[in-house]
């Protein structure tokens, strides 16, 4: 079966979710407020499955903490790995940037 026809993927719908936190923080002008929201969210979001999957989430609850620290973690540290190796260009570096005369390294 084909991805479309099991939904969109993993990285499909983090981007729809990046998507949203980009317009988000350029309304609020306040990425620190809009990732720390997003983190709540997904906090919030990831204790409602374990709860809907696990049959005792008191006895789990333990586990279920390791394994999605874990998985953050892992998933976190990849992120930061490739913004190293790519910075970020900000909207304040771009609008500094002189695009009439271009500087060529060589």
């Amino acid at each position: 079966m084909s991805e479309q026809a099991n939904g969109n993927s993993l990285y499909q719908l983090a981007d729809q979710f990046i998507a949203l936190a980009n317009e988000l923080a350029q309304e609020e002008q306040d990425v620190g407020k809009v990732g720390t929201a997003l983190r709540f969210a997904a906090a919030r979001f990831n204790a409602f499955e374990a709860a809907i999957k696990s049959a005792d989430l008191a006895a789990e609850k333990d586990n279920a903490l390791e394994w999605f620290s874990s998985e953050f973690k892992e998933m976190l540290s990849d992120n930061l790995d490739d913004h190293i190796a790519n910075p970020p260009v900000t909207q304040t570096e771009e609008a500094t940037q002189d695009d009439s005369v271009q500087i060529f390294k060589g």
